[in-house]
Parts: structure tokens; sequence; C-alpha cells
């Protein structure tokens, strides 16, 4: 079809929500806002990924929530298994997910322990985008951890995510933005509203891209 756009289209809502939209199909990814006292943002016809596992979301047509191979349009999801950053309600576990779009990657880091296994790292191969939280805190990542992430992953573009929030109730709270960015000690190429994933446009050298809550 003439007019659809083959690039992958990602917006940031706060916490680790984010929604990546290809060729007209939208996934959301994480949005638990309606446990930090905002509002999900989740349709009937959206796909929804929780990086952890989570209660039954009965908005979306299809949800995951765990490792594996899924395919949905022309989008491919792969799930890879991780340690959780902490053993919230018992949770030993959380999901990786790659999404992989025409010549387009994305991965979504979630709340994971920031060492990974030489397999993990085979399964999450190259990256054109890393979206990885930076709140800390001993609740998700934080800016160390993240660091960790980026040097052993080497992606094209990274975007952190999970920070302090006025319109979010975190359980624990989160460090905020300037402060994590300071640690993180890389210098932001670009801060947009919306990030448009074109492979032609990306280095080779990794940046950061600041993606402003929509």
């Amino acid at each position: 079809r003439r007019g659809v756009k083959k690039q992958m289209d990602v917006q940031f809502f706060g916490a680790n929500c984010l929604t990546v939209t290809y060729k007209g199909t939208r996934i959301v990814i994480d949005d638990n806002l309606a446990e930090l006292g905002a509002k999900s943002i989740t349709k009937v016809e959206d796909i929804a990924l929780y990086t952890h596992q989570h209660e039954t979301n009965n908005t979306a047509r299809l949800v995951f929530d765990s490792p594996g191979e899924y395919e949905v349009a022309d989008i491919s999801i792969i799930g890879i298994p991780a340690r959780a950053h902490i053993d919230e309600d018992g949770q030993k576990n959380a999901t990786i997910f790659k999404l992989i779009a025409g010549d387009q990657s994305i991965l979504i880091a979630g709340h994971i322990y920031p060492d990974l296994s030489e397999n993990q790292l085979e399964s999450i191969g190259m990256v054109d985008l890393l979206i990885v939280p930076m709140g800390g805190s001993g609740y998700t990542t934080d800016a160390v951890g993240a660091l960790k992430l980026i040097k052993a992953i080497e992606p094209k573009l990274v975007v952190p995510v999970h920070f302090a929030d006025k319109d979010l109730k975190f359980p624990v709270p989160q460090v905020d933005k300037t402060s994590a960015l300071k640690e993180l000690g890389m210098e932001p190429k670009d801060t947009v509203s919306k990030l448009k994933l074109k492979s032609s446009e990306l280095s080779d050298l990794t940046q950061l891209v600041i993606l402003e809550k929509s």
C-alpha cells in the first residue's frame, strides 16, 4: 500500500511506557500507568508487551509478557529471558523484548539486572535503538547499570526512560532526569517528541536521544 510509513515511530508516556508504531500496527510497552496514578493508554486494537509478568490486560487484542518468538503484522517480536532487577513480589524473571521491522530493530530492556550473559548478548545481536530505564533507587537500572548495558549491547541509539515524574506515583522515588543523565555522562544528540527510526540516518557511534513525554 502506498502512503504507509515504513519506519518505526517511538513515543514515550512516562515510566517504562512507550509505543512503537509500524505500518499502522501499534505496540504498547509496559503500560502500567494506571497503577502509578495516571491513565492507561492501551486501546483495543493495540498489541501489549510487558517486560515482567502482568495481570491480564483485557484491553489489548494481544498481550505478550514472556520469552518466545512472535510475529505480529510485519513485526517480529523476540522475548529473551532475563533476571529481574529486584525480586518484586517474588518475581525473579523478566523479559527483554527485541522488535524487528524491515531493517530496523529496537531493544526494550525493562527492569533487568544489568549483567548480561554471552547467550543473552547473542540472542540480542545487532540493535539500532536501546530503550533503558535509569531511575535507579534499587527499583530499576540506574545510570551505572544503564552504561553497562549500553557498552555490552553497543546500540546505535539510546533512549533513557523511567525517571522521577510529578504525574506518577512510583513505589520507590526515582532519580530525576537531569541527575541520571549527568551520571550517565553521555551528551544528548537530540531531544524529540517522537522518534522516527530510520536505519539510513544512524551512525556507528552510539548516540543518546531524549524522548519528551507525550
